[in-house]
């Protein structure tokens, strides 16, 4: 929102400067995003009166002029703007005067103004451009004024060119401060400074014409009001004073028409449209669209609407777009003779979305979506036909209006001791009566409360805490105490079997794995390829349109990770994430912090790039493998030990990836990269990619102490030939569990023999620990524990 400060004081001018003003707006939550002013530092400007244009004897383009400047003689200068002509009033900088510097070299200083000679012509001083003065306008050639300026003065105090531009950034609930009035009155209501009320024109019906309106969906219109205008001149020019209020908005001047439109949306904050009305076939219905209905907009754009966009349409086909932008075909014109102006109140639910669909926005959009009064469309209606009157001419017929469905202001409790425990500060009854009297709120009181109705240009007061922030915005966050607050220190002892989320991105910092953070939506192809997943959770407005669907899996943005560090020539990536992912889940509970229908578990992926370590003199360079990154699971699980099961998965290696069980629970998996994706991916070498549950990993066991052996420890080693399909798991799991005095099982060594390719078999050397707490082993006892190894349930074939 962007307006001069001299437009605002019209309607509440505070004994504050221009500063203080606007950290005043600031700190009620009214951020001033900048201040500047409308034009940069100049003197020696002033209004000059063209008397008379002669061709310059030395060059077809110029022109040699006397120009009354103020002064005792007329002043002889040489022009070359095309526009120049005997009679106008233009700016004119006399000789010692300092304009702004150019713009390709504002490093050199503002520029002077010198007595020059012009092809053998002398003259003293020059005639201004807007664009030389830097100020908006679409002129080619001179900046024409008004026939009415005098002549000398000043052209800062004649064009008010000290006054400076106020830039708020407002967040969605003010739409109440989306035009100069409304901001004027938050500024009388935090200063007291007298409110001037808004122009409540008389406007003199001159003939009884209207036009029909039907509303057929009072879900999105609520009010309807317009009338029609005969005999107006659409070819008049706007007045120098309204083209340069609705700059300094930064709107651009079109027409009379639109502009007067266009200044009463500013002025009010209630945006209205002026439809041709000898365009218009039948009668007006507002409705919503039909399907595969078309608009050609006013910014040129054609549009295909569905059910779910309001529209206003005539007999024959859609003419505008409701609450956001008109439609080409009734637009005024030069040669628009009548027209119907309208202004309506639309739900902003029913407005809110609809033009980011077609990729644009609108000042009109912007403020239906955030809530229009609703109370004053005829009044606003009004003000519009009376500057059509004053500009355009004109005769008005009557206003037509239809309320149907407005919002229902419930009143709001609030109470005095809760607001003052909220704020932080003691507050009396009377204090927030006072804040309320000045905010124009109707209200009530009981001892303690505050009955608030929030009046029609309030759509963000609805629960207690909207009206206790009022309360402090109006008394001033300055008033605040700066003590600070009391309240005892508690340490929170988390329990010792319990680790925290940043205590496993430490843990994987440490083991040379670098943290990322990605998108939670992601694109569908890495739904499908990388997790299997065929029916993601689909976003209803994406950012971007590859960007579709939210992620199940951590693994697409890792690869992504990776393709992008490989495209700037590194070689070794190791990079991990922690967080969400998306599943679908009928038995999902909704929540304060959760969605019905999907699940959102937190989880742990990573990645694994080129060689181990860094490049070095001391180690061999070696790529890392699949056991490389087992290790680091390993170690991240820690005491807890893992079963490692091989196990397919959409986006690993089908021989070349396992599943992780924790107490017969699958809780991920790790393994390398499919040679499909990877190829269809574009990477070198396969990655070795793993993800895990975070509860899993934060969900550890607290060590238990267990005394040093007495005895001493005794070592045999055994080799075992075992069919292939026998894993390491199995096997170790069946010696550790063959006797009671077996303590630990290693397996140190595989041979395979030269053998029949249908029943292949394997040596499988393993290193036995034997040990007693109680007594020192003979070798008898170590004979029979070795003999219940080799009798145990697996039926393996000892080698001598």
């Amino acid at each position: 929102m962007q307006f001069p400060e001299s437009w605002l004081r019209t309607y509440c001018n505070p004994p504050l400067s221009t500063q203080a003003l606007a950290e005043l707006l600031t700190m009620s939550g009214m951020e001033v995003e900048e201040l500047r002013p409308v034009a940069p530092p100049f003197h020696g400007v002033v209004v000059a009166q063209v008397l008379s244009v002669e061709p310059h004897p030395n060059a077809d383009k110029l022109r040699v002029c006397l120009v009354n400047a103020g002064e005792p003689e007329p002043l002889q200068i040489v022009c070359g703007a095309p526009n120049v002509r005997a009679g106008m009033k233009v700016p004119c900088a006399r000789v010692g005067a300092e304009l702004p510097p150019p713009a390709d070299k504002p490093e050199g200083g503002p520029f002077r103004i010198r007595l020059g000679k012009l092809r053998g012509v002398d003259s003293h001083g020059m005639l201004c451009s807007a664009s030389e003065l830097y100020l908006p306008d679409d002129v080619d050639g001179l900046l024409v004024l008004e026939d009415d300026a005098v002549v000398g003065t000043d052209i800062r105090h004649h064009l008010a060119l000290d006054d400076t531009l106020f830039t708020l950034k407002l967040t969605p609930n003010l739409g109440h401060a989306l035009s100069v009035f409304g901001v004027a009155r938050e500024v009388s209501a935090l200063t007291g400074a007298p409110l001037k009320p808004l122009a409540t024109p008389q406007v003199d019906v001159k003939l009884q014409d209207t036009l029909p309106v039907r509303i057929e969906a009072p879900e999105l219109c609520g009010r309807f009001s317009g009338r029609i205008v005969r005999g107006v001149n659409p070819k008049a020019a706007t007045p120098r004073w309204m083209v340069d209020r609705l700059a300094r908005c930064g709107q651009r001047s079109v027409s009379a028409l639109v502009d007067i439109s266009n200044y009463v949306m500013f002025e009010t904050g209630q945006p209205s449209h002026m439809f041709d009305l000898e365009k218009i076939h039948g009668d007006l219905t507002v409705r919503w669209a039909r399907a595969n209905e078309t608009l050609k907009l006013l910014n040129g754009q054609s549009v295909t609407l569905d059910p779910l966009v309001g529209v206003i349409a005539d007999d024959q086909a859609v003419e505008s777009l409701a609450g956001i932008m008109g439609g080409d075909s009734t637009a005024v014109s030069d040669d628009t003779q009548h027209v119907y102006i309208e202004a309506a109140f639309w739900w902003p639910e029913s407005v809110a979305g609809r033009s980011r669909r077609y990729n644009f926005s609108t000042d009109a959009g912007h403020r239906y979506e955030r809530g229009v009064d609703p109370a004053h469309t005829m009044a606003r209606v009004d003000r519009v036909t009376q500057l059509v009157q004053d500009i355009c001419g004109g005769q008005p017929g009557p206003i037509t209006d239809q309320t149907l469905q407005l919002p229902q202001r419930q009143a709001v409790c609030m109470r005095v001791a809760r607001a003052a425990k909220v704020i932080g500060m003691p507050l009396t009854q009377a204090q927030c009566a006072s804040v309320m009297q000045r905010l124009g709120f109707v209200f009530s009181e009981t001892a303690g409360e505050l009955h608030v109705t929030p009046p029609s240009w309030r759509f963000d007061l609805r629960i207690e805490e909207d009206l206790i922030e009022e309360v402090i915005r109006v008394i001033g966050y300055p008033q605040l105490p700066s003590d600070p607050p009391l309240a005892p220190v508690v340490a929170r002892v988390r329990p010792e079997a319990l680790r925290s989320v940043h205590g496993l991105r430490r843990q994987l910092a440490y083991r040379d794995y670098l943290e990322t953070i990605n998108y939670s939506f992601v694109e569908a192809r890495w739904e499908s390829e990388l997790a299997g997943n065929d029916h993601p959770v689909r976003l209803l407005n994406p950012i971007a349109a590859p960007l579709s669907v939210m992620r199940s899996s951590l693994i697409g943005g890792l690869v992504a990770v990776l393709r992008h560090n490989l495209s700037r020539k590194l070689s070794r990536v190791r990079v991990f994430e922690v967080g969400r992912v998306f599943h679908r889940d009928p038995l999902a509970v909704g929540g304060a912090l959760s969605v019905a229908g999907v699940r959102q578990p937190v989880q742990v992926g990573g990645l694994a790039y080129g060689p181990v370590v860094p490049t070095q003199w001391g180690n061999k360079e070696r790529a890392v493998d699949f056991f490389d990154v087992k290790g680091d699971i390993e170690a991240l699980l820690a005491p807890r030990v893992a079963q490692f099961r091989a196990a397919s998965h959409p986006a690993l290696h089908p021989g070349r990836s396992a599943s992780i069980e924790l107490d017969g629970e699958v809780v991920g998996f790790v393994g390398e990269l499919h040679p499909r994706w990877r190829q269809a991916y574009d990477l070198p070498n396969a990655p070795v990619v793993f993800e895990l549950s975070a509860s899993a990993l934060t969900t550890g066991e607290v060590p238990v102490f267990k005394g040093i052996a007495r005895q001493q420890a005794v070592w045999r080693d055994m080799a075992i030939m075992a069919p292939v399909t026998v894993t390491h798991d199995a096997l170790i799991h069946a010696v550790r569990h063959a006797h009671s005095l077996v303590r630990s099982a290693v397996l140190f060594d595989v041979y395979k023999p030269e053998q029949d390719a249908v029943h292949p078999l394997r040596s499988m050397a393993v290193r036995i620990e034997l040990n007693d707490d109680e007594a020192a082993l003979t070798e008898q006892r170590i004979d029979t524990a070795m003999a219940q190894v080799l009798s145990s349930e697996l039926s393996y074939q000892f080698s001598p």
